[in-house]
C-alpha cells in the first residue's frame, strides 16, 4: 500500500465520525491506472453528508463518466477504511459501516432469476438493511421493465431513501431525467450532471460532474459511435422528437403515479362527484347503487 500510494501520488485522507464525505479531484485508481499518466483522468468532487446533502442524483449520457464516478468514490471509502492512501487532492472521510451498491446487469437463470429480479432483490437487500451510517451507489434502478414501471420504483426508491429515519448517503445515477423533478421537491436532495459539450451535431463527454439536472441521454448518439446503420439512427431520431412531444407529468399530490396531460380534470370530477355524496340523505340501497356506478366509472379512467 505504501509503494502505491507513493508511486501514484495518492493522499492521506482525514477519517471522520461526522457523516460526511468531502473529496476534492476524486479519481478511479484502476482506470488511471489503464490510462497511464499521458492521457489525462478527470477527476471529480463530492460534498455528501446525511444532512442537507443526502441524496445526490446524476443523470447525464451514456458513455459520459457517471458509473465511472460512482465506483471510484466507493473504491475510495473502502481503501481508506482498509488503511491506505487515496487517490485524490484532499479527502475528509466518515466511517461507514456498510457499502450498498446496485450496479450493472446481471441474471441467475439458473436459479429462475431475470436481470430485473436480480436488480430488485439487490435493491430490497439495501432497503431492509440500510442504516445511517452506511453510503448507498445506486447506478440505474428500474431499467430492466418497462419505463413507467421503471420509473415509478426508482421514484419511489428515492422517496424511501430521502424519507428513512436513517437517512443515508446516497449517490444514485439514472437515465429517468424525470427524477430531476422530484429531487427539486426533496429538502435534502441535489441534482447533478456530468457536463457534455455538443458542435455541430458532434458531442464531446467532458466527463465533468457539476450541479444541476439534465434532460438529454444521448443513446442515439452513442449507438451511431457503435456503428449501426444510418438508416436506424435516422428513423431513431424521427422516432424520438415525436415520443418527445407526448408530454407527461407527475402527480406530487396523489399516489406519485404518471398521468397524461388532460387526465386531471377527469380525476378532479370524479372527486367531486364523491364529495358532493351526502350519506345521511340516501337509502342503503341508493347507497350501493352509487357505489357501483363509482367503481364504473373508475374502471373507466
Amino acid at each position: 500500500l505504501s509503494k502505491v500510494s507513493q508511486d501514484k501520488n495518492y493522499i492521506r485522507p482525514k477519517i471522520t465520525t461526522n457523516n460526511s464525505i468531502v473529496i476534492k479531484n476524486s479519481r478511479h485508481p484502476v482506470i488511471e491506472d489503464i490510462l497511464g499518466f499521458e492521457d489525462d483522468f478527470i477527476p471529480n468532487d463530492i460534498n455528501v453528508d446525511n444532512n442537507k446533502n443526502q441524496i445526490s442524483l446524476i443523470t447525464g449520457p451514456n458513455m459520459s463518466g457517471k458509473s465511472t464516478y460512482l465506483r471510484q468514490i466507493g473504491i475510495i471509502i473502502i481503501l481508506a477504511q482498509s488503511g491506505c492512501y487515496v487517490p485524490c487532492e484532499n479527502a475528509k472521510i466518515s466511517i461507514i459501516d456498510r457499502l450498498f451498491t446496485r450496479v450493472g446487469a446481471s441474471d441467475n437463470l439458473a436459479g429462475g432469476e431475470s436481470t430485473f429480479l436480480v436488480e430488485m432483490n439487490e435493491t430490497a437487500n439495501i432497503l431492509n438493511n440500510l442504516t445511517s451510517r452506511s453510503l448507498i451507489l445506486l447506478d440505474e434502478i428500474g431499467r430492466g421493465t418497462s419505463t413507467y414501471d421503471g420509473l415509478s420504483i426508482a421514484w419511489a426508491i428515492t422517496e424511501f431513501l430521502h424519507n428513512s429515519k436513517y437517512s443515508p448517503i446516497t449517490l444514485f445515477a439514472t437515465h429517468y431525467h424525470e427524477l430531476i423533478e422530484l429531487v427539486d421537491n426533496l429538502k435534502n436532495a441535489k441534482n447533478y450532471s456530468v457536463m457534455v459539450k455538443e458542435d455541430h451535431g458532434n458531442v464531446v463527454f467532458l466527463r465533468k460532474i457539476i450541479k444541476g439536472g439534465t434532460d438529454k441521454s444521448y443513446g442515439i448518439h452513442v449507438a451511431q459511435m457503435a456503428g449501426i446503420p444510418k438508416q436506424v439512427i435516422s428513423r431513431s431520431d424521427k422516432i424520438l422528437r415525436s415520443l418527445s412531444n407526448e408530454k407527461k407529468t407527475i402527480d406530487f399530490n396523489s399516489e406519485d403515479q404518471l398521468i397524461q396531460e388532460g387526465q386531471t380534470d377527469i380525476y378532479v370530477k370524479f372527486l367531486d362527484k364523491i364529495k358532493s355524496i351526502d350519506p345521511n340523505k340516501i337509502s342503503p340501497l341508493e347507497g350501493l347503487m352509487i357505489l357501483n356506478e363509482i367503481i364504473d366509472e373508475a374502471n373507466d379512467i
